[in-house]
């Protein structure tokens, strides 16, 4: 019995474009942000998804629902699946964070393990105890079945971590995960196995 699951970033948003930090805060999907979306559903049309979970952040609903054709009270939203929390980062431009607090922004990239929030915000510790329960519920609610989950960039990284088994300070070394990325994980026999990573093959421009 085979358990898949399908997770994704959100398509491109209008702060991404304009280069701020989002985390909990919010922005609306640009046009090429649905366009990946669509795209995404295209490649998936063929699966039959069994449930849609996604973050309880707006973007996230929004490319869930496009992805998947659920209607948005069909799809279970968690905010235990939302974005790190970046406290005083978000919505503030990447480029002046950068500047104001750069050995925290390096560690926030590259060493995770020593990042530490600026303000009311999460570690990537936090960030995994808040997460990785969720997906283990998931796993155990969904035996057997295909379920898409739509998530955020850190996020992603940190629940293909645990997949990937790797350690905290390794996730700094994973390759990012680009908008509507797809991450695809079997379990079979309690034995998890990452397919794709990452794969943004379905892109068209």
């Amino acid at each position: 019995m085979e358990t898949t699951l399908y997770l994704t970033r959100h398509g491109q948003t209008e702060w991404n474009l304009m280069k701020k930090m989002q985390g909990h805060k919010d922005s609306p999907l640009t046009q090429t942000g649905v366009r990946q979306a669509q795209w995404l559903g295209e490649r998936l049309s063929a699966i039959p998804f069994d449930a849609v979970y996604c973050s309880s952040s707006h973007r996230a609903i929004t490319t869930a629902s496009i992805i998947s054709g659920y209607r948005l009270d069909e799809i279970i939203q968690l905010d235990t699946l939302k974005e790190i929390n970046m406290g005083l980062w978000e919505g503030q431009h990447i480029e002046q964070i950068a500047q104001d607090f750069t050995t925290s922004f390096s560690h926030f990239f590259h060493k995770p393990h020593l990042y530490q929030p600026t303000g009311q915000g999460e570690s990537y510790s936090e960030l995994r105890q808040r997460t990785i329960p969720t997906i283990q519920e998931i796993l155990e609610k969904h035996k057997g079945q295909q379920v898409l989950i739509v998530t955020h960039r850190i996020t992603l990284k940190t629940i293909m971590s645990y997949f990937m088994n790797k350690q905290l300070h390794e996730i700094g070394t994973m390759p990012d995960i680009h908008p509507t990325a797809l991450c695809k994980v079997t379990i079979q026999n309690n034995v998890q196995n990452v397919d794709l990573y990452g794969d943004t093959t379905h892109y068209r421009e």
